[in-house]
């Protein structure tokens, strides 16, 4: 491609761009996940690296410097390990329920290989629009159409509330009854009230799926997300079959969750579970896979404060977060690029069985 001459407005003078500038605009030109250039994933690793430490650097001042040096003095290391076997346990957990997911309706069988591609590459800290896109370009990959897998991929969400939220709402519940005043009303009414009014208006939406099939608008995206909760009631009506989505996703979260305990631990804290299980999940008002880069910055500060106010001394909080984050999302971003390697690969086999 010959580079174009870029005319100077001052001076009159047409300026050729120099190789190193082109190779500069060439890394800064936003393109898909699967079609960048190892130099901007490597950019966007660094923009993560950034905002979550910007991130930490700023709670730690909110927490104070000395207080949080003094429990960087005191670690108690022996949970780390347990932290770690959370996380992998974790991921396993979501490897499973994707392939169940996927599959539902008549869709592929993929197996265990592609799916913890697609899973690992998905919350890879340089996927800056969110790991739900990669799954859509993956399931295309595999075959599914492009309608069909943007509803799986808001499946993928819902199931994730849908075991999540529950847990929660019990949590709340408990909190409520004991009288805590740790985490506030202002943190455990929504839950104890909202999730149960949520799964009743999913309910009743259900009934108006097929009247929103072939509008445009807000009705379109409204009828994928009836969809989306129509893929989730299919999985919860074929329990036997579809088991395993739901048991995944519970050792999803069952494994980032203990994964955060371990952390606290690590640096001598030892919440209320219950009060736990509420900052946790409100600290993850969104789930990492719907986030920018994997949530960095936002997950660390959300969730930091989100346990202060569940009741965890904020240096405690700020220490925690930073060793989890440590094991779900910088630990796996070697089997993250690993993944995104796998991805290509199937693209460009896709794009060459096409072109027979």
């Amino acid at each position: 491609m010959r580079a174009r001459d870029t005319p100077c407005f001052v001076c009159g003078v047409t300026a050729t761009p120099t190789p190193d500038e082109l190779n500069l605009r060439s890394i800064l030109r936003p393109v898909p996940h699967l079609e960048r250039h190892p130099a901007q994933h490597f950019l966007l690793i660094i923009i993560g690296a950034a905002l979550a430490l910007g991130a930490l650097v700023g709670i730690a001042w909110a927490a104070g410097f000395h207080q949080v040096y003094e429990l960087m003095s005191d670690v108690d290391g022996v949970w780390l390990p347990g932290a770690l076997f959370f996380e992998i346990a974790a991921y396993a957990g979501y490897i499973v329920a994707y392939r169940e997911l996927v599959r539902v309706e008549g869709g592929p069988s993929l197996g265990i290989g592609r799916a913890g591609a697609i899973v690992a590459a998905g919350f890879g800290v340089f996927v800056i629009r969110g790991g739900f896109m990669v799954d859509r370009h993956a399931l295309e990959d595999a075959g599914i159409p492009e309608r069909q897998a943007r509803i799986r991929v808001l499946g993928l969400g819902a199931l994730e509330y849908a075991v999540l939220a529950p847990a929660v709402a019990v949590a709340a519940m408990v909190i409520v009854a004991r009288g805590q005043t740790h985490p506030s009303f202002g943190f455990t009414l929504p839950w104890a009230i909202a999730v149960p009014l949520g799964f009743g208006a999913a309910i009743i939406a259900l009934a108006y799926r097929e009247r929103l099939h072939g509008h445009t608008g807000w009705r379109n995206v409204l009828a994928h997300a009836l969809e989306a909760l129509y893929v989730l009631r299919r999985l919860a009506a074929q329990p036997r079959e579809y088991a395993g989505a739901f048991l995944g996703t519970g050792l999803y979260w069952l494994g980032d969750i203990a994964c955060l305990w371990a952390c606290l631990r690590t640096f001598h804290s030892q919440p209320d579970l219950a009060a736990m299980l509420i900052g946790y999940a409100t600290g993850y008002a969104l789930t990492r896979r719907t986030l920018p880069l994997g949530g960095a910055g936002t997950v660390e500060a959300f969730v930091s404060f989100a346990l202060a106010w569940a009741g965890v001394p904020l240096a405690n909080a700020v220490l925690a977060v930073c060793a989890y984050r440590f094991f779900n999302l910088w630990l796996p971003l070697l089997p993250a690029v690993i993944g995104l390697r796998h991805l290509k690969r199937w693209r460009s086999q896709v794009a060459s069985n096409t072109t027979r």
